[in-house]
């Protein structure tokens, strides 16, 4: 089985805590499904499930490079620099990335509201763009944004190889393969 959920903002990607904040067990109701990947609890988005771990291991394994598309909201007027730079690879501390596939976006007519909203401050526009990794590092999109002097301030992943968000709302699941 395979299947996809919009994970909200604030979901830690486990199905258990104890400390009372929300899992993927409050959206879940499928049994003896574990996440194929990770989103950190301050990311959204496209998430996989799946009881196969041979399939989790080809959706996840780096050797694999399973292309990962994110929306990604940054602080600042986002330059021509800054995309070339992330097309052309960041040095981070953990080392070089590879170069990604960055392209300035528009804040989509489908996109719903954060709760809590992200912050505005009238003087500092922001900046949309999306970008597509063959990598998993932790935390990776939001230390390359920050690399190239853009901070992350929303990040949504939309599209995992080839499955994709597709109008999955927050907290929506759907099964694409049985």
């Amino acid at each position: 089985m395979l299947m996809a959920l919009n994970k909200p903002f604030g979901v830690l990607c486990q199905f258990t805590t104890h400390d009372g904040r929300p899992t993927l067990a409050d959206f879940v109701r499928q049994k003896d499904v574990y996440p194929a990947g990770r989103l950190d609890h301050d990311s959204e988005g496209l998430l996989l499930l799946t009881d196969d771990g041979g399939l989790a291991h080809r959706l996840t394994d780096p050797r694999h490079k399973q292309p990962k598309t994110y929306l990604v909201q940054v602080d600042g007027a986002l330059s021509d620099e800054a995309v070339q730079a992330l097309r052309r690879g960041v040095a981070l501390n953990d080392g070089p990335t590879l170069p990604a596939q960055a392209e300035r976006a528009g804040e989509p007519a489908w996109l719903w509201p954060r709760d809590p909203p992200v912050r505005f401050r009238k003087s500092i526009p922001t900046s949309w763009l999306t970008i597509t990794l063959r990598e998993g590092r932790n935390r990776q999109v939001r230390r390359m944004t920050a690399a190239v002097g853009f901070p992350t301030l929303r990040l949504i992943r939309v599209r995992i190889g080839d499955h994709a968000l597709d109008g999955l709302m927050p907290g929506q699941t759907r099964t694409l393969l049985p």
